[in-house]
């Protein structure tokens, strides 16, 4: 049995990074820091609705911005924990520009990736007819200032996910794959009670954790997958009006004309895009790409190394 956890552990496995412990403390980040984050918004909003009166959670904008913006609590609980323990203090080094693949580039291309990929989904849908948007407005500030809190919410995902959690199994792991698989499998599971959730809808979730843990692994850019995530919801929720993960908000700028929608290959009613056999092909061939292009960056880097 020694030999055997010899094999699998790296010299510098520690008892605190047994791969259960790191499980149980990403979810308490996520949860316990949620709860924090809504705290603190619901006091800003109310201290704000003091000296506004017309600021109130009646607002569609006001709701939404406060749901995406909570996470931040997220973020300050995160942080606040590696940095009083002192073994993952190194994994600042991961989140800020001190990683060099942590740069406006990588910023771009997972913005594009994100818009990218989710729009090709909800594309099809539209294709399809399974779904029909129509113009709602635009509101520039508002609509700005909601690209920010859902990048808040976004990266605190994957702070906790393909920061901390991955950056931990690596750490006490020999083989990439329990870091690669380990962390998407929760990112996968913090979705569970999500509205019209579907055993199709996990695994959906997994293989998007998959594919920006294998950006993280060949890349070394979190950056860039911060940003893919919010994209990726901000498309499909802001600008396109349809459920994000289940959830659903009456603020957009294109609004889904929910008479039009049904339930296909291509399209889940209660869940949206992500729930569908159409969105994991989409997610599998970005895997395959992603796998195919950084294996070669790799082996590129050995052969000149």
């Amino acid at each position: 049995m020694k030999e055997f956890f010899k094999r699998i552990h790296t010299d510098n496995f520690r008892w605190y990074d047994f791969s259960l412990i790191s499980l149980v403390l990403a979810y308490f980040f996520l949860e316990i820091g949620n709860i924090f984050g809504v705290i603190i918004t619901l006091s800003i909003e109310g201290a704000a609705a003091n000296i506004v009166p017309t600021i109130s959670l009646q607002d569609p904008f006001v709701y939404m911005l406060i749901i995406y913006f909570a996470p931040i609590g997220v973020w300050i609980l995160t942080l606040v924990f590696m940095g009083i323990f002192k073994p993952d203090r190194p994994i600042f080094d991961k989140i800020g520009a001190k990683e060099p693949s942590n740069n406006i580039k990588m910023l771009l291309v997972g913005l594009v990736i994100g818009f990218v990929m989710n729009m090709s989904c909800a594309l099809a849908a539209m294709i399809n007819k399974d779904i029909a948007i129509y113009f709602n407005a635009i509101y520039p500030i508002k609509d700005i200032v909601l690209f920010i809190a859902v990048f808040v919410q976004s990266s605190a995902e994957e702070l906790v996910c393909r920061g901390f959690l991955y950056n931990r199994l690596r750490r006490g792991y020999r083989h990439p794959a329990v870091a690669i698989i380990g962390n998407s499998v929760l990112f996968g599971l913090i979705h569970i009670f999500n509205p019209g959730v579907t055993m199709l809808a996990i695994i959906s979730i997994i293989l998007v954790g998959i594919f920006c843990s294998l950006i993280v692994y060949y890349y070394n850019s979190l950056w860039c997958v911060m940003m893919f995530h919010a994209a990726w919801n901000y498309t499909q929720n802001v600008l396109l009006g349809l459920p994000n993960s289940g959830l659903v908000f009456d603020f957009s700028i294109f609004k889904l004309d929910a008479a039009s929608a049904r339930d296909s290959f291509v399209y889940s009613v209660d869940f949206g895009v992500e729930a569908t056999g159409f969105c994991i092909i989409v997610e599998l061939i970005a895997i395959a790409v992603v796998w195919y292009l950084g294996y070669n960056k790799k082996k590129r880097s050995l052969e000149l190394s």
